[in-house]
Protein backbone atom coordinates (compact mmCIF):
# COMPACT_ATOMS: atom_id res chain seq x y z
CA UNK A 1 0.00 0.00 0.00
CA UNK A 2 1.12 3.40 -0.76
CA UNK A 3 2.15 6.01 1.82
CA UNK A 4 0.59 9.47 1.81
CA UNK A 5 3.96 10.69 1.06
CA UNK A 6 4.71 8.86 -2.18
CA UNK A 7 3.03 9.44 -5.51
CA UNK A 8 -0.19 8.65 -5.87
CA UNK A 9 -1.00 5.76 -8.45
CA UNK A 10 -4.51 6.40 -9.85
CA UNK A 11 -6.64 3.67 -11.25
CA UNK A 12 -6.57 3.79 -14.84
CA UNK A 13 -9.93 4.11 -17.13
CA UNK A 14 -9.78 0.06 -16.74
CA UNK A 15 -9.35 -0.36 -13.15
CA UNK A 16 -11.82 2.21 -12.32
CA UNK A 17 -14.54 0.86 -14.37
CA UNK A 18 -13.71 -2.66 -12.35
CA UNK A 19 -14.00 -1.27 -9.14
CA UNK A 20 -16.95 0.76 -9.56
CA UNK A 21 -18.98 -2.11 -10.86
CA UNK A 22 -17.92 -4.29 -7.88
CA UNK A 23 -18.70 -2.15 -5.51
CA UNK A 24 -22.13 -0.97 -6.91
CA UNK A 25 -22.69 -4.89 -7.66
CA UNK A 26 -21.48 -6.43 -3.89
CA UNK A 27 -24.14 -4.42 -2.17
CA UNK A 28 -26.88 -4.71 -4.76
CA UNK A 29 -25.80 -8.64 -4.50
CA UNK A 30 -26.16 -9.03 -0.83
CA UNK A 31 -28.98 -6.81 -0.86
CA UNK A 32 -30.86 -8.88 -3.31
CA UNK A 33 -29.72 -12.42 -1.64
CA UNK A 34 -30.24 -10.92 2.11
CA UNK A 35 -33.73 -9.88 0.55
CA UNK A 36 -34.62 -13.45 -0.52
CA UNK A 37 -33.72 -14.88 2.14
CA UNK A 38 -35.80 -12.96 4.47
CA UNK A 39 -39.21 -13.51 2.23
CA UNK A 40 -38.82 -17.19 1.80
CA UNK A 41 -37.02 -18.20 5.13
CA UNK A 42 -37.41 -15.21 7.54
CA UNK A 43 -34.07 -15.10 8.29
CA UNK A 44 -31.09 -12.76 7.69
CA UNK A 45 -28.09 -13.72 5.34
CA UNK A 46 -26.12 -13.11 8.57
CA UNK A 47 -28.56 -15.72 10.70
CA UNK A 48 -27.72 -18.03 7.52
CA UNK A 49 -24.26 -17.91 7.51
CA UNK A 50 -23.99 -18.57 11.19
CA UNK A 51 -26.34 -21.17 10.66
CA UNK A 52 -24.04 -22.80 8.37
CA UNK A 53 -20.77 -21.99 10.57
CA UNK A 54 -22.18 -24.16 12.96
CA UNK A 55 -23.42 -26.92 11.28
CA UNK A 56 -19.99 -27.40 9.60
CA UNK A 57 -17.81 -27.63 12.93
CA UNK A 58 -17.47 -30.35 14.93
CA UNK A 59 -20.53 -31.31 16.98
CA UNK A 60 -22.22 -28.25 15.66
CA UNK A 61 -20.29 -26.61 18.17
CA UNK A 62 -17.67 -23.57 17.84
CA UNK A 63 -16.12 -21.35 20.60
CA UNK A 64 -17.40 -17.91 20.16
CA UNK A 65 -14.40 -15.90 19.57
CA UNK A 66 -13.65 -18.60 16.54
CA UNK A 67 -17.16 -17.94 15.32
CA UNK A 68 -17.26 -13.71 16.02
CA UNK A 69 -13.35 -14.21 13.61
CA UNK A 70 -14.96 -16.26 11.00
CA UNK A 71 -17.92 -13.72 10.61
CA UNK A 72 -15.64 -10.66 11.11
CA UNK A 73 -17.45 -9.59 13.87
CA UNK A 74 -16.53 -8.09 17.51
CA UNK A 75 -17.69 -10.03 20.62
CA UNK A 76 -20.64 -7.86 21.50
CA UNK A 77 -21.56 -7.80 17.28
CA UNK A 78 -21.63 -11.71 17.47
CA UNK A 79 -23.80 -11.49 21.17
CA UNK A 80 -25.78 -9.21 19.38
CA UNK A 81 -26.52 -11.65 15.56
CA UNK A 82 -26.78 -14.75 18.02
CA UNK A 83 -29.19 -13.49 20.42
CA UNK A 84 -32.65 -13.38 18.03
CA UNK A 85 -31.26 -17.19 16.89
CA UNK A 86 -31.17 -17.83 21.02
CA UNK A 87 -34.69 -16.74 21.39
CA UNK A 88 -35.88 -18.65 18.77
CA UNK A 89 -34.09 -21.45 19.86
CA UNK A 90 -31.59 -22.18 16.66
CA UNK A 91 -28.78 -22.02 18.76
CA UNK A 92 -27.66 -22.02 22.47
CA UNK A 93 -24.96 -20.61 24.19
CA UNK A 94 -22.76 -22.96 26.82
CA UNK A 95 -19.84 -23.41 28.45
CA UNK A 96 -17.18 -25.07 27.46
CA UNK A 97 -16.31 -28.49 29.60
CA UNK A 98 -13.23 -28.38 28.88
CA UNK A 99 -12.31 -24.75 29.98
CA UNK A 100 -15.18 -22.76 32.13
CA UNK A 101 -13.69 -19.18 30.62
CA UNK A 102 -14.58 -20.67 27.22
CA UNK A 103 -18.50 -20.08 26.03
CA UNK A 104 -19.64 -21.70 22.86
CA UNK A 105 -22.16 -21.51 20.40
CA UNK A 106 -24.37 -24.59 19.70
CA UNK A 107 -26.81 -25.07 16.77
CA UNK A 108 -30.32 -27.20 18.21
CA UNK A 109 -31.87 -29.80 16.38
CA UNK A 110 -34.33 -26.68 15.48
CA UNK A 111 -31.66 -24.64 14.28
CA UNK A 112 -30.18 -27.35 12.47
CA UNK A 113 -33.87 -27.96 10.33
CA UNK A 114 -34.44 -24.37 9.61
CA UNK A 115 -31.08 -24.59 8.39
CA UNK A 116 -31.95 -27.65 6.09
CA UNK A 117 -35.34 -25.68 5.29
CA UNK A 118 -33.05 -22.18 3.72
CA UNK A 119 -30.42 -23.95 2.08
CA UNK A 120 -32.44 -24.69 -1.04
CA UNK A 121 -34.11 -21.55 -1.40
CA UNK A 122 -30.83 -19.85 -1.05
CA UNK A 123 -29.30 -22.24 -3.49
CA UNK A 124 -31.50 -21.27 -5.83
CA UNK A 125 -31.22 -17.59 -5.30
CA UNK A 126 -27.69 -17.70 -5.45
CA UNK A 127 -28.24 -19.54 -8.53
CA UNK A 128 -30.57 -17.06 -10.04
CA UNK A 129 -28.89 -13.81 -8.95
CA UNK A 130 -25.19 -15.39 -9.57
CA UNK A 131 -24.29 -18.25 -10.69
CA UNK A 132 -26.52 -18.48 -13.97
CA UNK A 133 -25.52 -14.71 -14.97
CA UNK A 134 -21.99 -15.87 -15.75
CA UNK A 135 -20.39 -18.47 -18.17
CA UNK A 136 -18.27 -21.02 -17.16
CA UNK A 137 -15.02 -19.49 -18.19
CA UNK A 138 -16.30 -16.17 -16.39
CA UNK A 139 -16.56 -18.09 -12.92
CA UNK A 140 -13.02 -19.79 -13.53
CA UNK A 141 -11.92 -16.27 -13.73
CA UNK A 142 -14.00 -14.79 -10.73
CA UNK A 143 -12.96 -17.32 -8.90
CA UNK A 144 -9.05 -17.34 -9.71
CA UNK A 145 -9.54 -12.92 -9.41
CA UNK A 146 -10.96 -13.42 -5.76
CA UNK A 147 -8.43 -16.11 -4.55
CA UNK A 148 -5.66 -13.84 -5.51
CA UNK A 149 -7.43 -10.75 -3.77
CA UNK A 150 -8.29 -13.40 -0.84
CA UNK A 151 -4.72 -14.34 -0.47
CA UNK A 152 -3.52 -10.96 -0.42
CA UNK A 153 -5.51 -9.79 2.60
CA UNK A 154 -4.45 -12.61 4.72
CA UNK A 155 -0.80 -11.14 4.31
Amino acid sequence: MSRPDEKTNWLNKTEMAAWISFIETIGDLQYSLDSDLRESCDMTSGDYQVLVYLSESPDRRTRMCDLAARLNLTPSGLTRRLDGLVKEGSVTREVSTEDRRVQLAVLTPQGHRKLVAAAPLHVASVRHRFIDRLTTEQMKHLAAAFTSIREGLSE
